[in-house]
């Protein structure tokens, strides 16, 4: 995709937002690249970079997170990948990110952007200004008791609107309002 840094073992842990993807059949090479102050070890090849770490999630002034087949608990050390293509700044004002929401778990989570998907983007600090919003619409229902609609329905008509525009929230309510 046009436009996009080029991200390397040089430059992938300032300020990026990555996917790594759990790997069980990896061993560390004794000459590993690199160990942090925090013990996690790192290994880079040209495709991407290998991660054995006991933390995921905010690592220093990144969030990576980890795609894992079961309930990952933090503290336990676990091997993650990621291609270099796979990362992606969040201090930017580039719109790379799109918001999805689970409405039976009531959650929301950011994801970067996907050629395959046509989603409204937003800049990472706008998608988790959303997504605080998105959790306090869930958390605190009380707003839905002045409207003369279900609450799920209702929920659901201004998040969807919320993720796929750039009106602000009290736009889109006042809307379902009138």
């Amino acid at each position: 995709m046009p436009g996009f840094k080029k991200y390397n073992s040089t430059n992938f842990f300032k300020h990026t937002f990555c996917e790594y993807t759990q790997v069980d059949d990896f061993d560390f090479p004794e000459d590993t690249n690199y160990k942090s102050k925090s013990d996690s070890l790192y290994f880079y090849n040209d495709e991407g970079v290998y991660r054995k770490s006991n933390h995921w999630g905010r690592v220093a002034n990144c969030r990576w997170k980890l795609i894992t087949n079961q309930k990952y608990k933090n503290q336990k050390t676990v091997i993650g990948f990621a291609k270099w293509i796979d990362f992606y700044p969040i201090n930017s004002s580039q719109k790379n990110f799109f918001i999805t929401v689970d409405y039976e778990l009531k959650s929301a989570k950011i994801h970067p952007l996907r050629k395959e998907l046509h989603q409204h983007l937003f800049t990472y600090s706008e998608a988790q200004k959303r997504i605080q919003q998105i959790h306090h619409l869930f958390k605190d229902d009380k707003w839905t008791h002045y409207f003369d609609i279900k609450k799920e329905e209702l929920q659901y008509k201004v998040i969807s609107k919320f993720i796929n525009s750039n009106k602000i929230l009290q736009e889109i309510k006042r809307k379902h309002s009138q």
